[in-house]
C-alpha cells in the first residue's frame, strides 16, 4: 500500500519557511540585490506616477474649479457666438439656471513697469454664478459696496495672481489669500442652498481681504490688444489653480472687443431633465457645442497623457531589468543548491513543491521590495513636488503647484507589479528546480551543463517583437510598440548561449593549456551566460536605445532649427497663440519697422489658435510670408518650411496651406487632401487645399501655416503678432529692439530674441524635458552592473571545489584568476555583442514607431559612435573586473578546505 504523504507536505506554505529562511541566513547578500532591484524599480515608477497624478489632479481641480460643475455646458469657438443663444437656451423648461461666460487669456501686470503676467480673464455675471459655480463668486474686500462687481472698472483675482502680483511688487514679499471654506470650491448639494453658501463665504473672507491686499496691488493694467486698460482690484475669488481675473461680463466684453458674443454657457438643469435630449431640442450654431463636465476633464488629461504614459514606461525600465536581475539571481542559487533541493526531493518535497519554494522565495523578495519601493517612491514624489512642482519638463501644467494625492489602489497595484517581476524572473529558474531528478543529481551526474536551450523560444520573441512594431497605435497610446520592446528584450537575452556557441565557435581552441580551459568552460557552460549576463544585456540595450532616441531627437531639433530661425532678430506680442488672440501689435508697425535704421528685412506674420474638431485641442495658425517681397513671379519659395517632403503644386481654385505631422495625423490632412478651417467671418469655415507637410517640434498639437495675403484676404483679420528681422551689415540688436520699442506706445509689448538666444534655449528646454530620461537611462546601467556582480560572484562562489581541484592539479590563484577572467570576458563580450544590437533594433522602434504614434513627430536616426562606444566598454570593463574581483574571495580559501567543502 501507498504510503501516504505527511501533512507537512500537502501544505507546503507553512512547511517551506524554515527552508526559505535558512537559505536567506546563509546568503543575504545575494537575495538582498534582488530585493534593491525590485524596490528601485517600483520607486521610480511609482513616484514617477504619483507627480503626474498629483499634478493631474491639481490641474483638473483648478479646471473643475473655475469651470463650475455644470449639467451641461455650450462651447464655442475662440472667437466666440451669438449671445442671442442665452437667452432661448435660458428660456427652455429643462433649464433651471444658465450662466453666460468670457474667457479670454491675455497678460497683467501691477504697473507700468512690471514684466508680464500670462493669465485668464473670465467676464461673469455674478447675479447668475451662485448656483453654477461658486469658487469665481468675486469676494469684495473690506470697505466695498456689496455691489462693486457690477463697477465695469474692477477685477478680482484669485490667490495664485494675486501672489504673483504682490511679489513683483514687493520684491519677494509672500502675501498669501485668506483661507477659503472647502465648501467654496465644490458645487452645492442643491441649486437653492447655493446664493446662501456663496453670500455667507463672501461675508467672511471680505474682513480679511482687504488687510490682506497691498495697496501697491490695489490696481493691475490689462492687455486689450496694442494697449494697457489700469483697473481696480476689489477682491479676490476662490478658485485655485493657475493664474485667473474675474470681472463683470459687460465689461469684458466692452475691454476685448467681444461684445454681443461668449464663450460658454454654463447649464444647470431642472430635475429629471436629460442633458442629451436637450443638446439635441436645442438650435445650437455649427461652432457651438455641448459638453459634459466629464467630457471637459478628459480633455485636460488627454492633453498630457502621452507624455505621462511614456514617462511612466520609461520609468518602468528599471522594473523589468529588475524582473532580469532576479532572473540571474535565482537562476544561479538554484545552480548552487542542486544538491540541496535534491536531497529534499529525496526525502519527500515534490517537484510541485520545489517549484513553490523557489517561487515563495522570490514573490517575498518581490514583496518587500515592493514596500520598500512604494515607500521610497512617496518620499521622492513628495520631494520633487516641493521642489519641481507637478512639470517633469513636459510643461503641460503651467501655474500649478501640487499637493501629494496619495492612491491606495494605484500603490497596491504598483506593487503587484513588483511582486509580478520578481516571479517573472523566477519562473524558469523554479522549472529548472521542478525538473530536477533528485537521485541522479545526489549523484552528482545532472543534465550535461554544455547543452544550452534552444534558440527558437529567442527566435520566436524576437519575431513577435517585429510584428508588433507594425501595429497601430491603440486609444492614441503606442500599446502595442511597449509589448514589442518587452518581446525584443526577452529575446535577445534567450539569446544570449547562442551567440556565446557562434563566439566560441569562431576560431579554432587556443593552444595554451590555461586559455583552453576557460575557453572550452565558457563554450560548454553557454547555457549559464544567459542568467549571468541577463540584467546587462538588458540594461545595456535599453540605455543603448535610449541613448540613440535622445541624440536622434536633439539633433533633429537642432537642424530644425537651424532652418526655422534664419533671421538675425525676432520679435513676439505673445508667448502662445492663445495670447496673441488678445495681444497683438499696431496694423501700421511693420511698415514703420520697415524705415528703421539698421533694419534690411522684415517679415511680420500673424499667430493665432483654432479649434479644427471639438474634444481635440487647439491648433496654432501661423500666417506668415512665403514669398518674399524679392522673389521672381511664380517663383516657389516654400522651402522656407522644413517639409518632409516636397510640396505639391498650388491648386487651382482652393487656398493653400501646409500643416504639421501632428495635423496631419490626428485629422488625416495629407497632402493633396482638403481641411476646414474656421477663419471665414461669422464663423464660417474655409476649406482649403494641403499641399505639403512639414516639421515642427515647437507645438504638439500641430499647426498649419498659410500664405499671410491669402489669410488676410479670407479671414479681413490684418493683426501681427511676430516678426522676424534681418538686420544691415554692422546693426547692433540692442539698438534696434530700442528703436522698435520707441515705435511702441509702450514698450512692453514686444519681447525679443535673437536667433542664437532662441536656440539656446529651446535646448535648453529639450535637455530639462529629457533630464529624467537621462536619470532613468543611469539607473539601468547601474542595475545591470549590479547583476553582472551579483551573477558572476554567485557562480564564482559556487565552484569553489572546482577551484581547489585546480589547485590540486598544480594551477596557481593567479591562472586562475586569469581563467575566470577569462570566461567572464567572452560571456560579457556576448552580452555586450548582444545588448549592442538589440539597443540599435529598439531603438528604430523608439524612434520610428514609440515617438511618432505619441507625439506625431518624425525624426532622423542619429547614432553616436563615441557614446555608445563608450557605453560598451564601460559595460564590458565593469563586468570582466567584477567577475576577477569576486574570484579573488572565491580562490583566496585553501585547495584542501575547498576540496573537503560537501555542499
Amino acid at each position: 500500500m501507498r504510503r501516504a504523504a505527511s501533512p507537512a507536505w500537502r501544505t507546503p506554505s507553512a512547511a517551506l519557511w524554515p527552508l526559505i529562511w535558512r537559505e536567506w541566513h546563509h546568503h543575504p547578500w545575494r537575495h538582498a540585490v534582488a530585493l534593491l532591484a525590485v524596490s528601485l524599480g517600483v520607486a521610480l515608477a511609482w513616484s514617477v506616477h504619483l507627480i503626474n497624478r498629483s499634478a493631474l489632479a491639481e490641474f483638473s481641480a483648478a479646471v473643475r474649479s473655475a469651470n463650475g460643475e455644470p449639467d451641461l455646458t455650450l462651447r464655442g469657438q475662440r472667437e466666440g457666438f451669438d449671445d442671442a443663444l442665452f437667452e432661448r437656451v435660458a428660456d427652455d423648461d429643462a433649464v433651471a439656471h444658465a450662466s453666460p461666460v468670457v474667457e479670454v487669456d491675455t497678460y497683467a501686470r501691477e504697473s507700468a513697469a512690471g514684466k508680464r503676467l500670462p493669465l485668464r480673464v473670465l467676464g461673469v455675471d455674478a447675479l447668475r454664478l451662485a448656483p453654477l459655480a461658486p469658487a469665481l463668486m468675486p469676494l469684495p474686500a473690506r470697505g466695498e459696496p456689496a455691489q462693486v462687481f457690477l463697477d465695469p472698472g474692477v477685477v478680482f483675482v484669485n490667490r495664485t495672481a494675486r501672489a504673483w502680483l504682490t511679489r513683483a511688487e514687493t520684491s519677494g514679499a509672500s502675501v498669501g489669500a485668506p483661507n477659503r471654506t472647502v465648501v467654496v470650491a465644490n458645487s452645492p448639494t442643491s441649486a437653492a442652498a447655493a446664493p446662501v453658501t456663496a453670500a455667507s463665504t463672501s461675508a467672511r473672507a471680505a474682513a480679511a481681504s482687504a488687510d490682506t491686499l497691498p495697496a501697491a496691488v490695489r490696481t493691475l493694467q490689462l492687455q486689450a490688444g496694442a494697449r494697457w486698460v489700469q483697473l481696480r482690484v476689489a477682491g479676490d475669488v476662490a478658485v485655485e489653480g493657475p493664474p485667473v481675473l474675474v470681472m463683470d461680463i459687460a465689461a469684458a466684453q466692452s475691454l476685448f472687443a467681444f461684445e454681443g458674443r461668449l464663450s460658454r454657457i454654463d447649464l444647470r438643469l431642472t430635475p429629471g431633465s436629460d442633458a442629451a435630449a436637450l443638446a439635441a431640442r436645442l438650435p445650437l450654431p455649427a461652432q457651438v457645442r455641448a459638453v459634459t463636465p466629464e467630457a471637459a476633464e478628459q480633455r485636460v488629461s488627454k492633453l498630457s497623457r502621452a507624455y505621462r504614459v511614456n514617462l511612466t514606461v520609461l520609468a518602468l525600465v528599471a522594473l523589468l531589468v529588475g524582473a532580469f536581475l532576479v532572473y540571474s539571481v535565482v537562476s544561479l542559487s538554484v545552480a548552487q543548491r542542486v544538491p540541496a533541493l535534491a536531497l529534499l526531493g529525496v526525502l519527500g518535497l515534490t517537484a510541485r513543491g520545489r517549484r513553490r519554494l523557489v517561487l515563495l522565495e522570490s514573490a517575498l523578495v518581490g514583496a518587500a521590495g515592493s514596500a520598500l519601493g512604494v515607500a521610497a517612491g512617496t518620499s521622492m514624489a513628495a520631494l520633487a513636488l516641493r521642489a519641481l512642482g507637478g512639470d517633469l519638463g513636459g510643461g503641460y501644467f503651467p501655474g500649478v503647484q501640487p499637493a501629494l494625492h496619495w492612491s491606495t489602489p494605484a500603490a497596491l497595484a504598483f506593487a503587484l507589479l513588483g511582486v509580478a517581476s520578481a516571479l517573472a524572473g523566477a519562473y524558469l529558474p523554479a522549472r529548472a528546480a521542478e525538473r530536477l531528478k533528485p537521485a541522479v543529481a545526489l549523484k552528482g551526474l545532472g543534465e550535461p551543463a554544455g547543452r544550452a536551450p534552444s534558440a527558437r523560444p529567442a527566435a520566436l520573441l524576437l519575431a513577435l517583437g517585429v510584428a508588433l512594431a507594425f501595429v497601430p497605435p491603440v486609444a492614441g497610446l503606442p500599446l502595442a510598440a511597449y509589448a514589442c520592446v518587452a518581446a525584443l528584450l526577452c529575446g535577445g537575452v534567450a539569446l544570449v548561449p547562442a551567440v556565446v556557441h557562434g563566439l566560441t565557435a569562431m576560431r579554432s581552441a587556443p593552444r595554451s593549456a590555461l586559455a583552453l580551459l576557460a575557453w572550452r568552460r565558457a563554450a560548454f557552460h553557454r547555457a549559464s551566460a544567459a542568467a549571468a549576463t541577463a540584467g546587462v544585456v538588458a540594461s545595456l540595450a535599453l540605455s543603448v536605445a535610449l541613448t540613440v532616441m535622445v541624440a536622434s531627437f536633439r539633433t533633429s531639433v537642432a537642424q530644425w532649427l537651424d532652418q526655422v530661425l534664419p533671421a538675425d532678430l525676432y520679435a513676439r506680442s505673445a508667448a502662445t497663440a492663445m495670447l496673441a488672440e488678445t495681444a497683438w501689435l499696431p496694423s501700421d508697425f511693420e511698415a514703420r519697422v520697415r524705415n528703421t535704421d539698421g533694419v534690411q528685412r522684415v517679415s511680420a506674420s500673424r499667430v493665432r489658435s483654432l479649434q479644427l474638431e471639438a474634444g481635440r485641442p487647439a491648433v496654432s495658425l501661423l500666417a506668415r510670408p512665403l514669398v518674399p517681397a524679392t522673389a521672381a513671379p511664380g517663383a516657389d519659395t516654400t522651402h522656407v518650411l522644413p517639409l518632409v517632403a516636397p510640396a505639391l503644386p498650388a491648386h487651382a481654385t482652393l487656398p493653400d496651406l501646409f500643416v504639421s505631422e501632428a495635423v496631419q495625423a490626428l485629422y488625416g490632412a495629407r497632402p493633396g487632401s482638403t481641411l476646414a478651417l474656421p477663419i471665414g467671418p461669422a464663423g464660417t469655415t474655409t476649406t482649403a487645399y494641403v499641399r505639403g507637410v512639414y516639421r515642427d517640434f515647437a507645438r504638439q498639437f500641430g499647426s498649419v501655416t498659410m500664405e499671410r495675403a491669402l489669410y488676410q484676404r479670407l479671414s479681413g483679420d490684418h493683426q501681427l503678432t511676430d516678426m522676424a528681422l534681418w538686420l544691415a551689415p554692422g546693426a547692433e540688436p540692442a539698438t534696434v529692439m530700442a528703436a522698435m520699442r520707441a515705435l511702441l506706445p509702450d514698450p512692453a509689448l514686444l519681447d525679443f530674441a535673437t536667433s542664437g538666444e532662441l536656440r539656446e534655449v529651446s535646448l535648453r528646454i529639450f535637455d530639462r524635458s529629457f533630464a529624467v530620461t537621462y536619470y532613468l537611462q543611469a539607473v539601468a546601467i547601474a542595475i545591470g552592473l549590479v547583476g553582472i556582480a551579483a551573477s558572476l560572484s554567485a557562480q564564482v562562489l559556487a565552484r569553489r571545489k572546482e577551484f581547489g581541484l585546480l589547485s590540486h592539479l598544480g594551477l596557481t590563484r593567479r591562472q586562475l584568476l586569469t581563467m575566470v577572467t577569462a570566461e567572464a570576458a567572452a560571456w560579457m563580450a556576448a552580452g555586450t555583442a548582444v545588448g549592442l544590437l538589440l539597443g540599435l533594433v529598439l531603438s528604430a522602434v523608439l524612434v520610428h514607431v514609440v515617438n511618432p504614434q505619441s507625439f506625431h513627430w518624425t525624426m532622423q536616426m542619429v547614432w553616436p559612435p563615441g557614446r555608445l562606444a563608450a557605453l560598451c566598454a564601460a559595460v564590458f570593463a565593469g563586468g570582466t573586473l567584477t567577475a576577477a574581483w569576486a574570484a579573488r574571495g572565491a580562490t583566496a580559501r585553501s585547495a584542501v578546505l575547498s576540496v573537503k567543502e560537501d555542499w
